[in-house]
């Protein structure tokens, strides 16, 4: 077994949740609390959740998180 770690980031919107909403549909686990910031260049604030999955394979960089 090996466990892989994600950090989804975006801006505080919808669509940040549902990116987390989805890598939970597909059984990653949420890995801690969700941070928070502000990004003064772009004038919002941005989150960031990390996520941890259980999978039967071998680690490599050349694997595809998001495809787990």
């Amino acid at each position: 077994m090996t466990t892989l770690y994600r950090l989804l980031t975006g801006d505080d919107t919808s669509a940040f949740c549902h990116k987390v909403s989805d890598a939970l549909a597909k059984g990653w686990v949420l890995h801690g609390d969700p941070s928070y910031a502000f990004d003064q260049g772009n004038g919002v604030m941005r989150c960031a959740q990390a996520v941890t999955k259980e999978v039967e394979v071998a680690y490599s960089p050349d694997l595809k998180l998001g495809a787990q």
